[in-house]
């Protein structure tokens, strides 16, 4: 994405996008805005980034990174086996307690999926990593990898009931059905 190091201003930037685009969404918030709350010009922004598209596509790869090591580090905290894998939901639970905005990547994909957006493939990226950590918090636990996909979609579903729903116990709701999945597959 970028091939020289962050200045200041492109940290301000980046970090004013990030917020205005979680908060608005992508197609909400323009250049000239982000530039204004960051203290800079718009020129300053295209000379850093390229374009809003590039933009987007580093605040999504700055949150995926930030997501990423909160679950690592939560999880790195329980033992490994099916009070692992029901921490994950708990996990998921805290985050969404500050981030009531919802999963930032179901978000910028109804506004860019299906595009050429730099920004999709992050998208992807991180879906495909959350799959992927349930299936290792099944393995590690004993028990079949398949679980973890289904494990994903209770997670995936549990984050739209939430913000699209507004199912106030819908990561409590997905906890409890994990929590039968584990006990029959085990």
């Amino acid at each position: 994405m970028l091939s020289r190091p962050m200045t200041p201003a492109g940290e301000r930037l980046l970090a004013t996008a990030s917020e205005l685009f979680y908060d608005r969404g992508i197609h909400a918030v323009g250049v000239d805005l982000i530039a204004e709350r960051a203290g800079t010009t718009k020129k300053t922004l295209y000379d850093r980034f390229g374009s809003k598209d590039n933009l987007v596509a580093l605040y999504l790869r700055t949150r995926f990174e930030r997501w990423q090591a909160f679950v690592d580090e939560r999880l790195a905290a329980v033992e490994p086996g099916p009070d692992q894998v029901l921490a994950a939901f708990d996990v998921l639970a805290e985050w969404l307690t500050v981030n009531t905005c919802g999963c930032a990547f179901v978000n910028a994909n109804a506004e860019i999926g299906r595009t050429g957006h730099p920004g999709v493939a992050v998208i992807h990226a991180e879906k495909q990593w959350m799959r992927g950590r349930y299936e290792q918090l099944v393995r590690d636990a004993g028990l079949p990898a398949a679980l973890g996909a289904y494990l994903h979609l209770l997670h995936e579903g549990a984050i739209v009931a939430l913000t699209s729903g507004a199912q106030e116990d819908a990561v409590a709701v997905a906890r409890s059905a994990a929590r039968e999945l584990l006990a029959t597959a085990g």
